[in-house]
């Protein structure tokens, strides 16, 4: 996951970007699905979806059904995220 958004101008919608080798996805999750996958879709670091995959001109987007935790699958493997804030100093 590159960044989690739940703007509040999206009634309860979370919008979550998703990277791997092959690009960029834009997952669309509807408030109830938020509020009844909220642990795995706020926790996991590897994410398995279940939805609908929509597919305009060159944007891909997948309508979240189920989230799954899958960061167990991860067991041995250091996965870092990135930190856009080194380097920034607060005052």
């Amino acid at each position: 996951m590159i960044c989690r958004q739940r703007p509040d101008t999206a009634s309860g919608v979370m919008f979550v970007t998703l990277e791997d080798e092959t690009g960029v996805i834009n997952l669309i999750v509807w408030p109830k699905v938020v509020e009844a996958q909220r642990q795995a879709l706020l926790q996991a670091q590897l994410i398995l979806v279940h939805g609908t995959l929509q597919h305009e001109e060159d944007v891909i987007h997948v309508i979240a059904g189920r989230a799954e935790d899958c960061s167990d699958w991860l067991d041995g493997i250091e996965v870092k995220s990135r930190n856009f804030t080194e380097g920034i100093r607060v005052r």
